[in-house]
């Protein structure tokens, strides 16, 4: 699950471990690719720990290859095969993503499966503050994101070919049940009050009401690519994490960023919406409502203290990695830093929902 909280700024040389077969590589872009003509050239992003990820140089253009990580594989992860899958459907419904050229599902090759798509060129910002950007320019990068995430939202997963994509409906039980037991589970990671009340009060308080949409699961502004000079979504990247869910949820990920403060998950929780000249959070989910054609969002309080529990379950995960010695890199430490307050603000969005 680490997609959630990975900084994939850059690329250097292919890291130790990770290299690819260039011949087997250029061979299959030859034979699979309508307009590749090498040379090759390869070079790795720095984050994409869950799944590798490489810019493919030619002089003609530029790909970019996603594969799974080396060594054995837990069950279901690392689905590249769907990620292909949703990337093709939802270019297919005119939704902005890159386009893909190929998936390759023989090992052979390059030692795990992949798939090829576009390297699409924009801007990619790391700081939802938008540090350096005008007013102006901010607020209209904000409406253009929250367009995107409505337009998602609004696309007929059954007409675009994805009826099966994941299962519809009790998307809350699932998904509190699924992260409840994986927090539970993990004795050595320790318990918490706030954590513990939270398991016991998100599935007794689930609001009324399916809806079921395609879903991104890591909505975030770092992983949009903008056009180079307007406000304009260019590229939705990253869909390690899609499905078939709830789209409220959704959306109170991504709008999560007004509550989160920026030393544990990049958000705006210690910014002034209006200094910055973005829509408030009342107005922003106004906008998400009105292009939806939604009168407004009841539940939306309780989806935002589930995506905080949510959150806290995958840091408490990555303790329990730290402990047992699998996670042992900088920023897993500094995610186990900020664990106790994260688990506090959870329960602090419950309160918002009304828990007592």
């Amino acid at each position: 699950m680490n997609a959630l909280v990975e900084d994939n700024s850059g690329t250097a040389a292919v890291r130790p471990g990770y290299e690819l077969d260039l011949g087997a590589l250029d061979a299959w872009m030859r034979a699979h690719v309508s307009d590749y003509a090498g040379p090759l050239t390869i070079e790795q992003f720095k984050g994409g720990q869950s799944n590798p990820t490489y810019k493919l140089l030619t002089p003609g253009k530029t790909y970019v290859l996603r594969k799974q990580p080396p060594g054995p594989l837990l069950k279901g992860a690392h689905a590249l095969d769907r990620e292909a899958r949703v990337l093709a459907a939802l270019s297919r419904a005119g939704f902005p993503v890159a386009a893909v050229h190929g998936l390759c599902t023989d090992p052979a090759v390059i030692g795990t499966i992949f798939y090829v798509m576009d390297m699409v060129e924009g801007r990619i910002f790391w700081d939802a503050a938008l540090p350096g950007v005008s007013p102006p320019e901010r607020a209209a990068l904000f409406d253009a994101m929250n367009a995107t995430i409505a337009d998602l939202h609004s696309i007929d997963h059954v007409a675009a070919g994805l009826a099966d994509y994941g299962r519809p409906g009790n998307y809350f039980e699932r998904q509190i049940a699924r992260w409840s037991r994986q927090y539970l589970e993990d004795a050595q990671a320790g318990r918490d009050p706030y954590m513990d009340r939270l398991v016991e009060w998100l599935p007794a308080h689930i609001p009324p009401g399916e809806e079921t949409s395609i879903v991104h699961g890591d909505f975030r502004i770092d992983n949009l690519i903008f056009h180079p000079t307007q406000p304009r979504v260019l590229a939705v990247l990253d869909w390690e994490l899609s499905t078939l869910g709830h789209p409220g949820a959704d959306f109170a990920y991504h709008a999560m960023m007004y509550r989160m403060p920026p030393h544990i998950v990049a958000g705006l929780g210690e910014s002034d919406p209006a200094a910055l000249g973005i829509a408030d959070e009342e107005a922003y989910l106004a906008a998400y409502c009105r292009r939806r054609g939604l009168a407004d969002m009841p539940g939306y309080d309780f989806y935002v203290a589930f995506n905080f529990f949510r959150l806290a379950a995958i840091f408490h995960g990555i303790k329990g990695r730290v402990i047992r010695g699998n996670a042992s890199s900088a920023q897993a430490r500094e995610r186990v830093a900020v664990l106790p307050e994260l688990m506090r603000l959870a329960w602090r969005q419950a309160e918002k929902a009304g828990a007592r």
